[in-house]
């Protein structure tokens, strides 16, 4: 009979005797603690008095519009209410799907569904901005309820489905086949960032894996020229490839392409930098995995190509979970640097706001609006790097 080990049982610990041991444990602890928490009053009181007194928030509601989705035409807003529709439905979906054997109302869902309640309730929307975020809670329950219901035969199909989602949003977004063309000069806000920092996502990450290949492959060519882009793109800041993207990059277009779309380059800028980054967060992981991974599926008959996609690879993106979400939370906040080349993405817009005469002076309020924003969408994805590395065992 094989008797299992398991790790001793730990004494329950009391709020009070937590405190007494980490915050009050000796007397320059004791001191340190009373220092802090001092300061930490006096801040957050100094804080609080000023938003709920002097504070003007008038200059975020006059300009929601303007925060999100910038001077994209009135009239046209069905379609991002609609992509946004699209997204919420899918994620509710997935979600579900994903938690189908945990309670069905759990801590997430209702933190969700009580942010959207917020938004109907609090923010001074139109009565067409409330019903479309109730239409779209709506749809998000939904798609939790039926993501709960779905068979293990479709995880496969998930990932496609969000590549098929992001076409049709950006179709409907920018106009074409059939919908009226919206020009990139009017996508602004946070409607710009979130759809560079996407697609900045999602062709660096690719790009990034074959770089780290390249950088281990016994060819010497393909070694030596992943090598040289990696250690030159690291070596210059994002700034410059941003500008070399503006002004360069069509410069080695086609001459039918040198009149490439301003939020394109601006793409191709983030992207080129930061798969440079994914490569050698990507390549500390495929140095990790043992050598023996390597015999064993050779000795399994597998092909060169088959052990990297079927045993090193997934194992080797499995340990650099944290460093990969890492960089690309770094990634959506570097969006904010293409203000400087006139794209008015959430920063860029909010700097057009304060140009406005009747806003002068109302920085702090902007700021930590924005500010805001940016931290919401950052936690989201550190808090799904997490629940990510606890569904795969990252630890173990």
């Amino acid at each position: 009979m094989q008797i299992q080990s398991s790790a001793p049982p730990t004494p329950p610990t009391s709020p009070l005797n937590w405190v007494q041991k980490n915050l009050f444990s000796t007397w320059y602890n004791s001191i340190l603690t009373i220092v802090c928490l001092a300061v930490i009053i006096w801040g957050l009181s100094n804080f609080i008095s000023w938003a709920l007194t002097a504070a003007q928030w008038g200059v975020v509601g006059a300009n929601l519009r303007l925060f999100f989705v910038g001077r994209f035409p009135p009239e046209l807003y069905w379609r991002v209410w609609t992509a946004l529709g699209l997204i919420i439905g899918l994620a509710g979906l997935c979600w579900g799907y994903i938690v189908r054997n945990s309670p069905i109302f759990s801590r997430t869902i209702l933190f969700v569904l009580g942010v959207m309640i917020a938004a109907i309730v609090l923010l001074p929307l139109e009565l067409s901005a409330r019903l479309w975020i109730l239409a779209i809670a709506i749809i998000a329950i939904v798609g939790y309820a039926v993501g709960r219901k779905l068979p293990t035969s479709i995880s496969p199909w998930l990932t496609p489905a969000w590549g098929l989602v992001f076409i049709v949003n950006v179709w409907l977004i920018g106009g074409g086949l059939g919908l009226a063309s919206v020009p990139t000069n009017v996508w602004s806000g946070l409607l710009l960032t979130l759809l560079t920092a996407i697609c900045g996502i999602v062709l660096s990450f690719p790009f990034g894996v074959l770089l780290a290949l390249g950088r281990q492959s016994p060819l010497p060519i393909v070694r030596i020229l992943s090598i040289l882009y990696i250690e030159v793109v690291r070596g210059l800041p994002l700034i410059g490839i941003l500008f070399l993207a503006q002004v360069m990059l069509p410069l080695f277009l086609p001459p039918n392409f040198r009149n490439l779309d301003r939020v394109l380059r601006a793409i191709a800028g983030l992207v080129l930098f930061s798969a440079a980054y994914l490569a050698e967060n990507i390549r500390g992981g495929l140095q990790a995995i043992p050598r023996g991974q390597y015999e064993a599926a050779k000795a399994l008959g597998l092909s060169s190509p088959l052990v990297v996609l079927l045993i090193v690879l997934p194992q080797a993106l499995k340990a650099v979970i944290p460093a990969i979400v890492g960089q690309f939370i770094g990634l959506f906040k570097d969006t904010s640097l293409l203000a400087l080349f006139g794209l008015l993405e959430l920063t860029g817009i909010s700097r057009s706001i304060l140009a406005q005469p009747q806003f002068l002076g109302r920085y702090a309020e902007v700021y930590l609006f924005i500010g805001l924003l940016y931290w919401l969408f950052c936690y989201g994805m550190s808090t799904a790097s997490r629940y990510l590395e606890r569904k795969l065992n990252v630890s173990n």
